[in-house]
């Protein structure tokens, strides 16, 4: 039996992989220990998004070596994708997975192990990482059931789980390396989802959040999802039936009283999307919708598929249909090129659209990206002042979209304890992802509770009763 430890970066998809490959090991009898502890082999579950995550994940695998220098130190996911020939050469890694190879983590392992058993000189005179290519033999032993589809565990909490049911992107936005670590688009069978769904439920989970890398793509690799798509998104719109039945999938899973999406595409809400899913009360009134810049021009370079007019009649729609919707973004600052004015109209939009939340990312350059290669990079210090300045608009608007719910009704589905200020509370979120405490000597773990919005904790906490 091994002590496998886990590190995971990056985004929602890699967490679900993550907590499944964390399934593989148990299933197969190892023990999972706490990162910081000692461990025979560490896997880093690793993001390469921006070079700042590239940097945390090579810091990470560093520090898994000097944790147990005698352990196994496993890089896996988009920075082995994106970066394999830097990778191979890090001398800190033993094992190489891409994020096609998750499912097959442990036979990889358990294949790297006997290697060494038969031989114990033979990895430490290999001039590279061991790879999945050198284990001529079948992997009998890989992590996933007998029919060879996903394991069916999710990502779960006590109370949220995430359930990934699309993979990569065929987008190729001009700053994005992601198309290149993830591939093509994937869609996983409604059957296979169907499945997941059940085990869920039968965890007690009261949330799910439905997430992909291009969630707006789901079922866009099935012949007919793509024909309608080709026929219909050019004109500005497309419903994505298949994505519909997914979420009515959810909506008929009994123990399942929550259903979040994913980051969406703006052309991806239509008047029948939205009359679709408004008619299923299980569905958050929640919508990320990836906006970037709120500037024509700069949305033009980045090779973005709508205009700042069409998002915000996308907006409008969505507050037409749904009460005081919570609606989130984001937004890059500093792409190249980006002038002062292109700037100051994306902070005006941002301000005329009034969104609850606004995630504010510095651009970062990548290599293999047409981005990387235009003229007008600007500096760290530009685009510092600028995020700054967003960031700083972004919490006023969410302050007093929080404060709409004050003096009013809401359910609120409960997380955990936590001491704030000294005190303790248990901690959850209503429909719309907004933070409320509530006072209680009976535990209000995974339990959704009405109640009445009495005040302001703090900026971003709400009081409960």
């Amino acid at each position: 039996m091994l002590k496998v430890a886990f590190h995971n970066l990056g985004c929602k998809v890699n967490a679900y992989e993550n907590e499944r490959m964390i399934q593989m090991f148990i299933k197969k009898g190892h023990e999972i220990v706490p990162f910081d502890q000692k461990a025979d082999v560490y896997i880093i579950n690793t993001c390469t998004v921006t070079n700042i995550a590239d940097r945390k994940s090579r810091q990470m695998l560093h520090r898994s070596k000097q944790l147990n220098p005698e352990s196994i130190v496993v890089a896996c996911g988009c920075y082995v994708d994106t970066g394999y020939e830097n990778a191979r050469s890090d001398r800190a890694i033993d094992i190489l997975v891409k994020n096609k190879e998750k499912d097959d983590i442990v036979a990889i392992v358990e294949g790297y192990l006997k290697t060494r058993e038969k031989d114990p000189g033979a990895l430490d005179r290999e001039e590279e990482p061991y790879i999945k290519e050198k284990e001529k033999e079948g992997l009998e032993n890989r992590g996933c059931d007998q029919e060879g589809s996903h394991l069916r565990t999710g990502l779960y909490k006590h109370t949220r789980a995430y359930l990934k049911i699309q993979d990569g992107c065929d987008q190729f936005c001009s700053y994005c390396v992601i198309p290149f670590a993830r591939g093509r688009i994937s869609s996983r069978s409604d059957e296979d989802i169907g499945k997941d769904l059940n085990e869920l439920s039968k965890r007690g989970i009261k949330e799910l959040v439905l997430t992909g890398i291009h969630l707006s793509s789901f079922g866009l690799d099935r012949e007919e999802v793509k024909c309608s798509y080709n026929m219909l998104a050019k004109e500005g719109g497309f419903t994505n039936r298949a994505l519909i039945r997914v979420i009515e999938m959810a909506q008929e899973t009994e123990g399942i009283e929550r259903i979040r999406l994913g980051s969406l595409e703006p052309r991806i809400i239509t008047e029948e999307f939205l009359r679709s899913v408004s008619s299923y009360d299980k569905l958050c009134p929640h919508f990320h919708l990836s906006l970037q810049s709120g500037s024509d021009s700069v949305l033009k370079r980045m090779n973005r598929q709508y205009s700042t007019e069409e998002f915000f009649e996308k907006l409008l729609m969505i507050r037409e249909t749904f009460e005081h919707p919570a609606i989130t973004t984001d937004v890059i600052v500093g792409f190249p090129g980006e002038s002062e004015e292109e700037f100051l109209r994306t902070r005006d939009f941002l301000n005329k659209a009034d969104l609850y939340e606004s995630h504010i990312f510095k651009y970062s350059r990548r290599a293999g990206t047409l981005a990387d290669k235009m003229e007008g990079q600007l500096t760290d210090k530009v685009k510092s002042q600028r995020s700054r300045i967003l960031i700083e608009d972004g919490k006023k608007r969410a302050k007093s979209f929080r404060e709409y719910y004050i003096s009013r009704e809401k359910e609120v589905l409960f997380e955990e304890k936590q001491n704030i200020f000294g005190e303790d509370y248990y901690v959850g979120y209503t429909g719309e992802y907004v933070k409320c405490a509530c006072k209680s000597d009976l535990s209000l773990e995974n339990i959704i509770k009405k109640g009445k919005i009495s005040g302001m904790l703090s900026e971003e906490i709400l009081v409960f009763l």
